[in-house]
């Protein structure tokens, strides 16, 4: 079988209509894209509402004497990540961060560290 003369004009064109988008109607769009502006909310408003939300376990914390002992309770549906931080009292002492523990729904946590002589200050820090 002979080629036509025109099958490179004819490949050169379909290569041309490939490379073109393709617009589908709404009914093949994703869900994403045929729900209206107004109705998925905006990164701002997502942060809001994120805020005014209660938040954050009750933490209790302890000194005797070079330990520490922090006792963190989570009253809140959302998992609240505490941290225990040590400030020793003496220069030559290291300072110390526990590392993050997820406190669940209705969780209580215990966090504990040292100093090798006295403690300066101990406080937990919370992250969503």
């Amino acid at each position: 079988m002979r080629r036509p003369r025109s099958f490179p004009t004819l490949l050169a064109g379909l290569a041309l209509l490939v490379g073109l988008p393709v617009a589908l109607p709404a009914e093949a769009a994703s869900p994403a894209a045929r729900e209206s502006p107004a109705a998925a909310p905006s990164r701002a408003e997502t942060a809001e509402t994120a805020a005014e939300r209660p938040f954050g376990a009750e933490c209790r914390t302890r000194v005797d004497g070079s330990h520490v002992v922090a006792y963190c309770h989570n009253p809140y549906p959302e998992t609240d990540r505490v941290s225990l931080h040590i400030e020793c009292e003496r220069w030559w002492d290291i300072d110390t961060d526990s590392a993050r523990v997820a406190t669940g729904p209705a969780m209580t946590v215990q966090l504990s560290g040292r100093c090798w002589k006295e403690i300066g200050s101990a406080w937990v820090s919370h992250t969503r």
